[in-house]
């Protein structure tokens, strides 16, 4: 598979990762993501023996978009003590159903994840293993009943975006798991990584890498060659 690299020096991989496709190996047993970069890695650098490539963050299945993979234990330890300080800046684009209810806000929710399910509920702060959720969004574009979002998010829990708009009464667009009756079998759901931003772990200067959604409904509603749409 042609995976984009968007950056890539000695201790860094910055690539766009395609949707629908994991990002390491799990029970289905399809390609994923570390494994695909490492065979790439291993072929273009005419590496002997197993490449080291480090996962540092995830995302969703169905997610595309901008991803970091450390290709040192140095870059590795330095990006996850990144994250661990709340250092790591993501943001999201969005394509939600309907209008939310503010403009700008943020949303706090504490979730709880049924791993034999592998969905994720909003629930009271006070239940046993309840992760505290936060992002903060803002609308930056509305056609055809449908709001663009971009998401600043702050913590990184499962399904979190996901979860957190369908409770708010605006589910992503495509997003059957927490937006059934809305949405329809067979729609991608219209979830991107648009912005990661982090200090480089050895250079030690602050570095973006950006992403735009593919030219497909709902995105091209908002976004014409590169460009958003006004």
């Amino acid at each position: 598979m042609n995976i984009p690299i968007l950056y890539e020096d000695n201790h860094l991989l910055v690539v766009e990762k395609l949707v629908n496709i994991p990002v390491q190996e799990d029970p289905t047993g399809d390609r994923d993501m570390l494994s695909m970069l490492k065979a790439d890695l291993k072929v273009r650098h005419n590496k002997p023996g197993n490449v080291f490539l480090a996962l540092v963050h995830r995302l969703d299945r169905p997610v595309g978009g901008v991803m970091v993979f450390a290709k040192t234990s140095k870059a590795a330890s330095r990006l996850s003590d990144s994250i661990r300080r709340k250092a790591f800046d993501k943001k999201y684009l969005a394509v939600a159903r309907g209008n939310p209810p503010q403009k700008q806000a943020t949303l706090e929710h504490f979730l709880l994840k049924d791993r034999s399910e592998n969905k994720v509920s909003t629930v009271s702060s006070k239940r046993q293993e309840a992760k505290r959720a936060l992002l903060d969004y803002e609308v930056i574009g509305k056609k055809e009943q449908l709001s663009l979002l971009l998401i600043d998010l702050h913590t990184g829990r499962p399904h979190q975006i996901r979860v957190q708009l369908s409770e708010t009464g605006n589910p992503l667009f495509g997003d059957q798991k927490y937006g059934l009756n809305m949405n329809r079998k067979g729609q991608q759901i219209a979830l991107w990584a648009h912005t990661l931003a982090f200090e480089h772990p050895t250079k030690k200067e602050k570095v973006e890498f950006k992403s735009l959604p593919p030219k497909e409904y709902p995105w091209n509603l908002f976004f014409r060659e590169g460009e958003m749409i006004t």
